[in-house]
């Protein structure tokens, strides 16, 4: 009995077996058995047998193998479907947060780059010079208080890029002469030079990152923090200058207080974008969903596209492991990469606007306001300010009032050089002095 449900069994195996199967294990056995396949060894020996054991196994396995019937690995289309909701879920929390650090990084450096250039006109205009030696002192003290709000721009950039130290191209010859703790903790540690085929294949596959924080640990020192200390010098020159009053008028210094501390606040909600990223946790989550969704997607489309299931999944991972690759770019708004925030453009324009500003002393009213080609009335009139002081000022007053009336038509004469057709009320085809009311 046993031997008839045996034999029925491998009666039912060899139906399953192909034409092409049987070739090939016909083909094994003329190439392993066969008297062309000679060994230099006796068929007694131990080796022989050995060799003959292992070839007669392998046959057995490859006709198992042959004789299997295939069978379709499906995946339920409502596993995918709840999934790719999951994984729509966590690359939106993924993309927003990662955005909205990165446009709160530039909202920092764009709030910096207004009040420095605030800072530096306020100081630059309010701070007078005295007679003498003392005048030239003062001058030198208010172009280094200048120079302390670029050193507090370039440091901010090395701090939230983990470069404590001072000795950089930019930084050394701003600070190189105040007493901080960064100053006195050391050098930066020199790297050796990747080459760039290994640099852009290592940001392809993130691998092999280094540790942005490793030159915090490998301080001997305490590194201090160079941007407060930095503030605190410039907070010892406002109190100087208030001391001398040398600051007028009075009624100016909440205004510099509070321009000292929105650099305050800049520094303090820099550091917290930097030290708070998204919760480990989230990140494995969402990593673990996104990669589970991208391996079971070919089994749910196999049945459905065929072939097409390979282009089809290899587009689909990589729009889905882009976007979850994306928000781990841009997480950090502070660093070196070509997606991070240009800081040295930043700080480079920081530099020019306050350069801009102490390239020539405080405005007065008389070198601008009474200057000959000074038009005080254009585009109503193209008379210099030398012919006003003899009017009236109820004269003025009407030119004024005519400004209002024919500003915006003449304007538009002046600057398309085009006569303005089918308009009613309006005259620009002689003086602006003529043009009626619109």
């Amino acid at each position: 009995m046993t031997s008839m449900v045996r034999d029925a069994k491998l009666g039912k195996l060899e139906s399953h077996t192909s034409t092409a199967s049987k070739k090939a294990k016909r083909n094994l056995q003329e190439y392993f058995v066969s008297a062309q396949f000679s060994w230099s060894c006796s068929d007694d020996s131990r080796f022989s047998r050995s060799v003959h054991v292992i070839l007669r196994d392998t046959l057995n396995g490859l006709e198992h193998f042959a004789c299997m019937a295939v069978t379709p690995v499906n995946v339920h289309p409502i596993v995918t479907t709840v999934l790719g909701i999951l994984v729509g879920f966590s690359l939106n929390l993924r993309s927003s947060t990662a955005y909205e650090r990165y446009m709160e990084g530039r909202k920092v450096w764009s709030k910096l780059t207004g009040h420095a250039a605030a800072f530096s006109r306020t100081i630059w205009t309010h701070t007078i010079e005295r007679e003498g030696e003392q005048g030239k002192e003062d001058l030198l003290a208010k172009i280094s208080f200048l120079n302390l709000i670029i050193a507090f721009a370039v440091a901010l950039k090395h701090k939230v890029r983990f470069e404590p130290y001072i000795q950089y191209e930019d930084l050394q010859d701003l600070v190189g002469h105040l007493d901080t703790f960064a100053r006195d903790a050391g050098q930066p540690t020199v790297r050796p030079e990747v080459p760039d085929a290994w640099k852009h294949m290592r940001n392809i596959l993130r691998v092999a990152e280094p540790n942005p924080r490793m030159e915090l640990k490998r301080a001997k020192r305490p590194l201090g923090n160079l941007p407060l200390e930095i503030l605190g010098y410039m907070d010892s020159y406002i109190q100087t200058i208030t001391a001398n009053d040398t600051l007028r008028p009075a009624g100016v210094i909440p205004g510099v207080m509070s321009e000292l501390e929105c650099f305050n606040d800049i520094l303090v909600t820099a550091d917290r974008i930097l030290n708070t990223p998204l919760p480990i946790a989230y990140t494995i989550a969402i990593s673990q969903i996104t990669w589970i969704y991208v391996i079971t997607l070919p089994f749910q489309l196999v049945h459905l596209m065929g072939w097409m299931t390979v282009p089809a999944t290899m587009i689909a991972a990589y729009i889905t492991l882009g976007f979850a690759a994306i928000g781990n770019e841009i997480e950090n708004p502070f660093g070196h990469e070509v997606n991070d925030l240009p800081l040295e453009l930043y700080c480079a324009q920081i530099a020019s606007d306050v350069a801009i500003i102490a390239s020539r002393p405080a405005a007065r009213l008389d070198e601008y306001a009474f200057h000959a080609d000074n038009k005080p009335l254009y585009p109503v009139s193209s008379t210099g300010a030398e012919f006003w002081p003899d009017t009236s000022v109820q004269d003025i007053r009407n030119a004024l009032k005519m400004r209002a009336m024919t500003s915006r038509p003449a304007m538009w004469r002046r600057q398309s050089m085009m006569p303005l057709s089918g308009r009613s009320g309006s005259n620009v085809s002689g003086s602006t002095l003529n043009t009626e009311s619109v």
